[in-house]
């Protein structure tokens, strides 16, 4: 049986895990973290990519697991109502639709139930080199001796270490919004039930729902910095780095900053999209936001990574072993959806999401990207 190394076992690298059984591989996925990592924002299962949920069985799970959200409120930087809607939030869109709004976490906890027998979980290791000729690859781990796959797959998001390795400095492909995003759980000392209030404060924001059955809240701060920012000082550095660009935003986020330093999942990423002229290179290809990330900004970046791992697994197995011919299938047929979705992004932070007429014209771009593909599933 062929073998694949999966860099990342957040969303993508599951999913790959799936697909890549279907086709006949057998999967091992390293992640850097020790373990599952908690937290995360809330995804969307849109388009297409409902298709690969389905595919996978998980279609009726994942509806059981979504957001129960009833509606928003947005307020300006004062604290004073804007608007109240009942029928959409800022997060997942349309309430009444077919879309599917779940945490990250337990999107990643799911995907994970239909791994394939023999599928190999490494926790708290990481690749740092990799060595191709022509019959396969040598991976170089952190703490684990040195194995030979058929295949490497980078599935490790936005800073992808795979792609460093493989493609060379993340500069030439990354395109920053310079603005980043810190996430965490939090008490819900608001007494929110099933809602989501979105707080501005110029082009900036706070952003909390409830999860955990209203027991907890789900935070976001989108606030300015830049993609070496986010590397300093880890956690500790972050945290200080979000107080000092939140200081002075207004109504609750002061107790919400206070309830981020005994966050037991804190997250802080630069928000940027990822474009590569290619996504393959020999034996090695990147899947999901390693090779084409939209930004938040377009509210896809999950669909693409659940399509992508199938598309590659797809070609992989009618390709019969031919890595080469399936990756080039891979790149053309995912081109057009990633590019669609990428300008949805764009369009979103042209128009703005936080007025009546960018709703509707993100909208109406979202039902044409999120199904902007044909997949082939059997």
């Amino acid at each position: 049986m062929k073998t694949a190394l999966i860099s990342g076992n957040g969303i993508t690298g599951p999913a790959l895990a799936y697909w890549l059984g279907r086709a006949g591989y057998r999967s091992t996925l390293v992640e850097r973290a020790p373990v599952p990592r908690p937290g995360g924002q809330a995804v969307d299962i849109r388009g297409a990519a409902l298709q690969v949920i389905a595919g996978m069985g998980l279609l009726e799970q994942a509806h059981a697991r979504r957001t129960a959200l009833k509606g928003m409120t947005m307020l300006d930087a004062d604290g004073s109502e804007l608007f109240r809607s009942e029928t959409m939030t800022l997060s997942g869109g349309d309430i009444d639709n077919e879309d599917i709004e779940i945490l990250r976490d337990e999107l990643s906890a799911l995907l994970l139930t239909v791994a394939p027998q023999g599928t190999e979980l490494i926790y708290g290791d990481s690749i740092t080199a990799l060595q191709e000729d022509a019959d396969g690859v040598t991976a170089h781990f952190e703490k684990a001796p040195s194995r030979r796959f058929d295949l490497v797959l980078g599935a490790d998001g936005v800073q992808s270490a795979t792609r460093a390795l493989a493609f060379g400095d993340a500069a030439q492909f990354l395109s920053p919004l310079d603005v980043g995003m810190a996430i965490y759980s939090a008490p819900n000392h608001l007494g929110l039930e099933d809602w989501e209030i979105y707080y501005k404060h110029g082009s900036d924001f706070c952003l909390v729902y409830t999860v955990n059955q209203n027991r907890s809240l789900r935070v976001c701060l989108r606030f300015p910095a830049t993609l070496e920012e986010e590397k300093q000082g880890g956690s500790a550095g972050q945290k200080a780095l979000v107080r000092r660009r939140c200081a002075d935003f207004g109504w609750e986020t002061p107790a919400l900053l206070d309830a981020m330093d005994s966050s037991s999942d804190f997250w802080l990423g630069s928000v940027a999209q990822v474009i590569m002229p290619h996504f393959t290179k020999g034996r090695v290809a990147l899947v999901g936001d390693a090779g084409y990330c939209p930004s938040p900004y377009s509210g896809q970046g999950t669909s693409l990574s659940l399509v992508g791992a199938q598309v590659l697994a797809d070609e992989l197995g009618k390709a019969e072993g031919d890595h080469a011919t399936a990756f080039a299938r891979y790149e053309d047929r995912m081109r057009p959806f990633i590019e669609a979705n990428q300008e949805l992004a764009r369009l979103g932070l042209r128009v703005g999401l936080d007025n009546e007429v960018g709703q509707q014209l993100f909208g109406e771009a979202m039902e044409l990207a999120k199904n902007a593909i044909a997949l082939e599933l059997v």
